[in-house]
């Protein structure tokens, strides 16, 4: 990974043509051959890029870029198109170099594979004498998340998610469709579960006989403990 402050100008040719006038900019250079081209502002996005592959070439400046004060220009281009980014460089501020080696990647917590394992071992937290039946109970028009009985001998199809949205309601109220026209299982209600419910899920949710139940993935891992609260 190569970073620099650089007082720079930028010009974009390729599908389109942009340009980024003189300004103090951040370029970074990634070991993947990317080169990206940021300002102070605009979060995470970057001005202008580059993606890989793609080679860098250090050439002099014409003369008309020197009467403007360019020292370099940096000639980025991709090796699978026409694309190409000229960075005219004014004045290199800052420079660092450093190998940041093999990345591992994210890892996300509290997937929905994870919570799914979590609440069905604990069906309590989803509502009290409920009973596993089997995770994952397949039906033509996809698996259920959670299938259980409760203590009158009802089925309970739970539908988990992360981020409960409208979308997931209707996703529960086809699967209890189905589920209800097996005289097996029926009658069968559903239990809508997240670690966090829109509004307009809860409502439309209640409005269809769906009960809500808002999970904290801390305290289904057994982290949230009341010996350490203050109240």
């Amino acid at each position: 990974m190569r970073i620099f402050i650089m007082d720079c100008s930028v010009d974009y040719t390729g599908r389109l043509s942009a340009h980024l006038p003189r300004a103090k900019r951040l370029l970074m250079q990634k070991n993947d051959g990317s080169v990206l081209i940021h300002s102070d502002s605009g979060s995470f996005k970057p001005l202008n890029w580059m993606n890989p592959p793609c080679t860098v070439t250090v050439e002099p400046p014409s003369e008309f870029h020197v009467a403007l004060g360019v020292t370099e220009v940096w000639r980025v281009a991709q090796s699978k198109t026409s694309d190409i980014l000229f960075v005219n460089v004014f004045e290199i501020h800052e420079s660092i170099e450093h190998d940041l080696g093999v990345d591992p990647g994210l890892i996300k917590d509290g997937v929905e594979a994870h919570l799914q394992e979590l609440l069905a071992a604990q069906l309590h937290f989803a509502g009290e004498g409920l009973t596993l039946i089997r995770r994952e109970y397949f039906t033509a028009i996809g698996p259920v998340d959670i299938l259980a009985s409760d203590v009158r001998g009802g089925t309970v199809a739970i539908e988990l998610k992360r981020r409960g949205d409208i979308d997931g309601v209707e996703q529960l109220t086809r699967y209890l469709e189905l589920l209800n026209r097996d005289p097996l299982l029926a009658p069968v209600r559903g239990v809508f579960a997240a670690q966090e419910i829109k509004p307009q899920a809860k409502t439309l949710a209640e409005d269809r006989g769906i009960e809500c139940v808002t999970l904290d993935y801390d305290e289904l891992r057994g982290l949230d403990l009341a010996e350490g609260r203050l109240f």
